[in-house]
């Protein structure tokens, strides 16, 4: 009898956890330390994409939102001060709202990816600051326009706070930049990959600087990159537009619409309240149906 009860392990007590998120987190239990993880059950969403249809695994995507900011999409701020219209920065306004709203339901990760510069501009070199200022009497990085909100994209400052059309969500995470590109210099890799993250859809502006440095930069680190065409704008000719989609299709990965991916992402919120998903299935119109 002594045997068959040492035998028997008795259930350990979670005592705390360590980790960045519920997937990537040890355990101190009464027993041990466990550095064993949890497994994220997939979640596959599957919608039309360009050059071909696609599958994603919710539960290891984010949306990743550019520069959704006071200091670019408001009219009193940085580039509305400068003369620069905003019309185009605030086109996707309207559709990135809509599709958070799927979005976050759905269980999919939001972080938003905003410039943010240093007060000092040491980190600035002359390239970056010459073209954010360009002549003597222009307002540069981190530099007060003459309708003064704070200093320009600086972190705290009201140009660098995300609009009120597209409020934050508690469970969002907000990364600063300081360069085009998002994954250059600052926490974004290491924090996606902490988050298990491998698949990154873009949505924000603009579509051929920023949205576009930051999604070729995810495809040479091996992210899983998917462009949302009309969630993204920008002031440039509408070719420049063109040959982004052409360079994504054609070398960095794919290109979609919120209009494919809105009602994949319908069906899976129906289907999580139906509390009928198990494992890895695949949301499409058909199972729906069936499930229904």
């Amino acid at each position: 009898m002594t045997r068959i009860k040492s035998l028997i392990r008795t259930k350990a007590v979670i005592q705390a956890t360590f980790g960045p998120s519920p997937h990537n987190a040890w355990a101190l239990t009464d027993q041990c330390l466990s550095l064993v993880r949890k497994v994220k059950t997939p979640v596959t969403v599957r919608f039309d994409a360009q050059p071909q249809a696609l599958e994603i695994d919710l539960a290891r995507s984010a949306l990743i939102v550019v520069d959704m900011q006071n200091d670019f999409c408001h009219p009193a701020g940085w580039f509305g001060q400068k003369g620069v219209s905003v019309k185009p920065m605030r086109k996707p306004i309207p559709v990135i709202a809509k599709l958070l709203e799927a979005w976050r339901p759905a269980g999919g990760t939001v972080i938003w990816l905003n410039w943010g510069v240093r007060p000092d501009r040491l980190n600035l070199s002359p390239t970056v600051q010459f073209k954010g200022k360009r002549t003597p009497d222009g307002v540069g990085y981190a530099e007060r326009s003459p309708q003064d909100h704070g200093l320009a994209v600086v972190p705290g400052q009201w140009g660098a706070q995300v609009i009120d059309e597209l409020p934050l969500a508690p469970q969002d995470i907000l990364v600063f930049k300081h360069r085009l590109s998002g994954f250059w210099d600052n926490e974004l890799d290491s924090i996606l990959r902490q988050q298990g993250i491998t698949t990154l859809l873009f949505a924000g502006v603009n579509t051929d600087r920023c949205v576009f440095s930051s999604l070729q930069d995810a495809g040479f680190l091996g992210y899983d990159c998917v462009l949302l065409s009309d969630a993204c704008s920008t002031p440039s000719p509408a070719y420049v537009t063109k040959a982004v989609h052409f360079i994504v299709k054609q070398l960095h990965g794919f290109v979609a619409t919120t209009s494919t991916l809105l009602p994949a992402l319908a069906e899976l919120t129906v289907a999580r309240r139906m509390r009928k998903q198990r494992g890895a299935t695949v949301f499409t119109t058909t199972n729906l149906k069936d499930a229904q």
